[in-house]
C-alpha cells in the first residue's frame, strides 16, 4: 500500500474514513487483526487513509498543445454519456453505495464495506427503472472489494477498465457514483498522487483493510460514492473510489480534495479471481504468519504488536517467533500498532526476507529473519 515521507507526518493533518455506503458512508491487547493486512511491493509513502482531451478517439495532445474550454467540456460530456450507464446504486438493509458493471453476465464490482454482511441487494441503474435483485458472489475484505451479480442482466452496459499502472499525476479524472443517495452524480478533479498505502478504519471485529498503490484524487468523494468509478478522459475506469480524508482539527470533518481509490489493476485482478474461482485464491500480499494485536503500555500509548498466535509451519514459526512476543519493528521501521505493521508489510512481497525485532515475554530482545508467505484471503 515506502518512501521517505512518513505516515505519521500525514496523520498530523488528516485521518482516513470510509467514503461509505449511505448508512455509514496498564498493558493490554486491543484491535485484533489476523496477521497484518498487507500487500504488494514497491509503494511510496503510507497514509491512514485521464488523459487530456485531444482527438475524438481520446488521444492526448502533444506537449504544449492548447486545450480549449470547449474541447474539455465536450470531452467531459462524452465520457459521462459513455460511462455513467455502467454505474449502479446498490442498496442494502443498512444503506447504499455504488458499483460498476463488470460484464454482460451481470457481475458488479464494488467495495466490501458497501455490501457489509448482506447477501441480497437491490441494484438500480443510472438510467432508471425498477431495482433489480442481486446476490453476493464473494468479498475480499482485506482489500475492500466485493463482487455481486444481478439476477436479470438484460440491458446492462459493462464499463471499460483501463490500466491504472499507466496513470500520471495531474491527469483529469471524474468520480461517478451515488453520493448521499443522489444517483448518477459526477465530480471532477485530477490524479493528485499515486502509490499511496491507505489503511481503513476497522469495522466491528474484522481486520482493517489496507489498500496498496491507492490513487489519491482531488475529485470529491462523499458517502455513497464508495464502490463507484474513477474514470479518465478516455472513458476508462481506472479506480474504485473508497475513502476520503477527514481532518481531526475540524472535529472529524471531511478534508476537501483528498480522496482515495483502489487502482483498477487490483480491482480487475480480484474481480476475475472471484468470478472464475468463486473466491480470491491469490492475494499477492505478504504475511508473517501470525495473528497480532496492538499492545497498549501503562501510559496509554501503543508500544508494539503482540503476537497472539503463530501459524504452524509459517515463516514466523520457522524463525522462532512465539505467542507472547512483541513485534517492535520490521526492517528497521517501528511497528507500534497492527496498522503500522500492515503498512510495513505492504511494501514487501511473498518470498521476501524481513528482519523482525522482537521483545520476548521475559523482557529480552532479539532480531530474527522471516521469509514472508502469502496472506490468505480470509486473513
Amino acid at each position: 500500500m515506502g518512501g521517505s515521507t512518513s505516515r505519521a507526518a500525514l496523520l498530523a493533518a488528516v485521518a482516513v474514513a470510509l467514503a461509505g455506503c449511505g448508512g455509514d458512508g496498564g498493558t493490554g491487547l486491543t484491535g485484533s487483526i489476523s496477521d497484518s493486512v498487507s500487500g504488494s511491493a514497491g509503494g511510496p509513502p503510507a497514509v491512514t487513509a485521464g488523459r487530456l482531451p485531444g482527438s475524438p478517439t481520446g488521444t492526448p495532445p502533444g506537449p504544449g498543445a492548447p486545450v480549449s474550454p470547449q474541447s474539455l467540456q465536450a470531452a467531459y460530456e462524452q465520457v459521462i454519456a459513455k460511462v455513467l450507464p455502467s454505474i449502479v446504486q446498490i442498496t442494502t438493509g443498512e444503506g447504499l453505495g455504488s458499483g460498476v458493471i463488470y460484464d454482460a453476465a451481470g457481475h458488479i464490482v464494488t467495495n466490501a464495506h458497501v455490501v457489509g454482511r448482506a447477501r441480497r441487494f437491490q441494484v438500480t441503474l443510472a438510467s432508471g427503472g425498477p431495482p433489480r435483485p442481486a446476490r453476493l458472489i464473494s468479498t475480499f475484505e482485506l482489500g475492500d472489494l466485493a463482487v455481486i451479480k444481478v439476477d436479470d442482466p438484460r440491458g446492462l452496459r459493462p464499463a471499460a477498465f483501463g490500466a491504472s499502472s499507466r496513470l500520471r499525476v495531474g491527469q483529469f479524472v471524474l468520480a461517478m457514483g451515488n453520493p448521499l443517495g443522489l444517483s448518477g452524480s459526477v465530480t471532477d478533479g485530477i490524479v493528485s498522487a499515486l502509490g499511496r498505502t491507505v489503511t481503513e478504519p476497522a469495522e466491528g471485529e474484522g481486520p482493517a483493510a489496507t489498500i496498496t498503490n491507492a490513487i489519491q484524487t482531488s475529485a470529491a468523494i462523499n458517502p455513497g460514492n464508495s464502490g463507484g468509478a474513477l474514470v479518465d478522459l478516455a472513458g476508462k475506469v481506472i479506480g474504485i473510489p473508497t475513502l476520503t480524508a477527514v481532518n481531526p482539527e475540524l472535529g472529524g470533518g471531511q478534508a476537501a480534495g483528498i480522496g482515495f481509490a483502489i487502482p483498477s489493476d487490483t480491482a480487475v485482478d480480484i474481480t476475475r479471481q472471484i468470478i472464475e474461482k468463486g473466491r480470491v485464491v491469490n492475494t499477492r500480499r505478504a504475511a508473517l504468519g501470525v495473528t497480532v494485536q496492538t499492545v497498549i503500555g501503562s501510559d496509554g500509548l501503543p508500544v508494539g504488536t503482540g503476537v497472539v498466535r503463530v501459524t504452524p509451519g509459517g515463516g514466523a514459526a520457522r524463525a522462532g517467533i512465539k505467542a507472547g512476543d512483541l513485534i517492535l519493528s520490521v526492517n528497521g521501521t517501528a511497528t507500534p500498532t497492527t496498522q503500522a505493521l500492515s503498512e510495513v508489510l505492504a511494501d514487501l512481497d511473498p518470498g521476501d526476507r524481513a528482519r523482525v525485532e522482537l521483545r520476548r515475554s521475559n523482557g529480552s530482545t532479539a532480531t530474527v529473519t522471516v521469509t514472508l508467505s502469502e496472506l490468505p484471503s480470509g486473513g
